[in-house]
């Protein structure tokens, strides 16, 4: 089993739905994001318990070699989709997105499956298959 499965498992089994992971630097420090879910929003103590069963795992099965920090977090409003399962859960919500030789695209998304999506712009439906798409975001209107 890989490692975002198990994550995954310890994530619900805390009461809450693994989203992703990612790692990135900043300064001199290496993070390891681990993104939750849940129903209703997640709070800081629910960050914090699901932190502290991942941490003895992660440091049998470091995610990495040498040193980085693990931050668990929600995803935020505003977040990235990069999976089918995440283009599924985000339909009916506004989404942007690069779409390879094309322009960047705003509309709603209308639907999702394993193979692509349906997103509704001010024009018309259009389709794309993931393997078209670049960055796709949610993102809200703040006007």
């Amino acid at each position: 089993m890989n490692l975002e499965n198990q994550i995954a498992k310890i994530v619900e089994a805390g009461g809450a739905e693994f989203y992703d992971t990612e790692t990135v630097t900043e300064g001199d420090n290496t993070i390891y994001r681990v993104y939750i879910t849940k129903e209703g929003g997640i709070s800081l103590d629910l960050c914090a318990q699901i932190s502290n069963e991942l941490s003895p795992f992660l440091d049998v099965n470091p995610p990495m070699g040498g040193k980085y920090f693990l931050e668990v977090s929600s995803p935020g409003i505003e977040r990235k989709l990069t999976k089918p399962q995440h283009f599924k859960s985000a339909i009916g919500e506004k989404i942007k997105l690069k779409v390879l030789g094309v322009d960047k695209l705003k509309g709603v998304l209308k639907s999702a499956d394993n193979q692509g999506i349906v997103l509704t712009t001010k024009h018309d439906d259009e389709s794309y298959e993931y393997s078209q798409l670049g960055t796709v975001k949610t993102y809200i209107d703040w006007n």
